[in-house]
């Protein structure tokens, strides 16, 4: 798992069958890097974020034929810019 910031939404007009009604974000780590994560609980932007890698992102999704390869599993409640860029 790791710490990311959700930066903004992703809208794509044509997806995959198993992305078809699954929102997508713009995340980006500690060091500016972007990733498209598999958003399934629902964060904003500004959000700092668990994600989740690998094939357990699949499981996180909540189906494992769901082709992802990163998930955002929880919202962190506290969470400091400071703390982030350390």
């Amino acid at each position: 798992m790791q710490i990311h910031r959700v930066v903004r939404d992703l809208v794509t007009t044509k997806r995959n069958f198993w992305l078809a009604a699954k929102s997508l974000r713009v995340v980006e780590d500690h060091r500016g890097n972007l990733e498209v994560a598999l958003d399934p609980v629902g964060c904003k932007p500004g959000d700092f974020v668990v994600t989740i890698g690998i094939s357990a992102a699949r499981i996180a999704a909540g189906n494992p034929m769901i082709t992802t390869d990163l998930t955002i599993g929880g919202i962190i409640d506290r969470w400091s810019e400071e703390e982030w860029r350390s």
